[in-house]
Parts: structure tokens; sequence; C-alpha cells
């Protein structure tokens, strides 16, 4: 599960490096981290967007163009998985978490 998972996430980047411009509202995509099901049925994909307040509507967007995107990463992955999970897409907020809790700790 860690090598498919770890597989997704290297393409999703890839994918999402070039055609961030359309996908993301002129948003930085960053996938941070990819989560398969046990079945090997559904990926949970944590996105670092920049910058943060366009967040929920690129997360929102996403989800709109999902098929299109499993399609997109089925054609890269296909040799190498036998069936292309369903993709769920996540906000990852730690970095945000991270620098909140420097500014609280300078004040």
């Amino acid at each position: 599960m860690l090598k498919i998972s770890r597989l997704i996430q290297k393409e999703l980047a890839e994918y999402f490096r070039e055609n961030g411009k359309e996908l993301g509202q002129g948003s930085l995509i960053s996938v941070t981290a990819v989560r398969i099901s046990p079945d090997l049925g559904q990926a949970r994909v944590y996105l670092s967007i920049f910058p943060s307040a366009k967040a929920e509507p690129v997360v929102k967007d996403l989800e709109s163009h999902v098929k299109t995107i499993r399609f997109e990463l089925g054609k890269k992955i296909a040799k190498q998985v036998r069936h292309i999970p369903e993709l769920r897409f996540y906000i990852d907020d730690s970095m945000d978490y991270a620098e909140r809790i420097d500014v609280l700790l300078k004040q």
C-alpha cells in the first residue's frame, strides 16, 4: 500500500504541476500525502494550497474535475496498478497550524 500511495502522490504532484494553473485558479497545489484504503478502492489525497485563502474553492474545483484527474492518473500508472482508486481531496492545513503556533510562541 505504501508503494502505491507514493506512486499516486508522485504522479498527482506531476499532474498538478503541469495543469495547476487551470485547475488551481492560479494557486500552487502540493500533494502532501496520499492514504490508500486497505482494499485499494479509495485514495485520500491531502493537498497544501498556496495561498491558503483560496483552498476551499480550489478543492471544490478539483472535486468537480475528479473524473478527468483519475483518468489521467490511470493512463500514467495503469502498468503498475490493476485498479485505479477513487480520489478524495482534503486540505492539509498543518503548515498553517505550525505558522499559527510559531506566531503565538513569539508573542
